[in-house]
């Protein structure tokens, strides 16, 4: 299987080698940025210090920034399940949006016809587990927004690229907004452990900021309907059908 690309490499990029066994994970990212152009520019200026592995365009097409063999500057400050700075350990991969805060926008089927492509490959090719296809507000919650709710984690998991529940929307319904006493919020932050999101005995467990920012990130992806920072029976139901899946 081949793809077809296009090249602008990067000069953002860890000059060592790294052997294809470390990769682990694919992170989804959106660029952020009112145009598609500058988004080109700021991830090959060294100014920035900033790069990916990959960028899908508006129209689809493939450009290649960093070969995949070297370490991208993509992640940041984050971590995953046993994974920590996860730029080590994965592949990055940019999707033109201008993001929340320039007018967010739903991704075109080109994009997403792209992004399916794309990730096959790349699973296929270094053997990645469903459970480590992650969004950068997945790995970075207290910092980052991106892919976003508007990301088709639904339809990617059908495709075999990401995990999504089993769960329907009639069951999600009849639980949304309904309220849950502390015992079951202790159990969903043992699910979101499971899953990947928090770590047993971390500081951030006792930091209410933090796990609210993990919550808000774990909706995005999972309920992303409604977005409101609150743990409710359908949160929970859901965490726990894909604690299962995670494991």
């Amino acid at each position: 299987m081949s793809i077809k690309t296009i090249l602008n490499y990067s000069p953002n990029f860890d000059s060592k080698k790294r052997n294809f066994k470390k990769i682990k994970c694919i992170i989804f990212h959106y660029t952020g940025m009112k145009k598609e152009s500058e988004a080109i520019n700021r991830l090959t200026d060294t100014q920035f210090k900033v790069s990916s592995h990959y960028l899908i365009k508006n129209n689809g097409e493939i450009m290649v920034l960093v070969p995949d063999l070297y370490i991208a500057w993509h992640a940041g400050v984050s971590s995953w399940k046993d994974f920590v700075s996860l730029n080590r350990n994965s592949i990055g991969i940019e999707i033109s949006n201008p993001g929340h805060n320039y007018n967010y926008k739903s991704f075109s089927k080109k994009q997403i016809q792209s992004i399916l492509k794309l990730s096959k490959f790349l699973i296929k090719k270094y053997k990645i587990y469903p459970k480590n296809i992650l969004g950068h507000s997945d790995i970075a919650p207290n910092r980052k927004k991106d892919p976003g709710e508007k990301f088709p984690w639904q339809y990617l998991a059908k495709k075999k690229v990401g995990l999504w529940h089993s769960l329907s929307n009639k069951m999600l319904k009849k639980n949304r907004m309904i309220k849950i006493d502390s015992v079951s919020k202790i159990v969903f932050n043992n699910n979101l452990i499971k899953i990947g999101y928090l770590k047993r005995n971390q500081k951030e467990l006792k930091n209410s900021k933090f796990i609210n920012s993990v919550i808000i990130a774990f909706q995005r992806r999972y309920r992303q309907e409604l977005i409101d920072g609150k743990i409710d029976k359908e949160c929970l139901i859901i965490s726990e059908n894909l604690a299962k899946k995670f494991n």
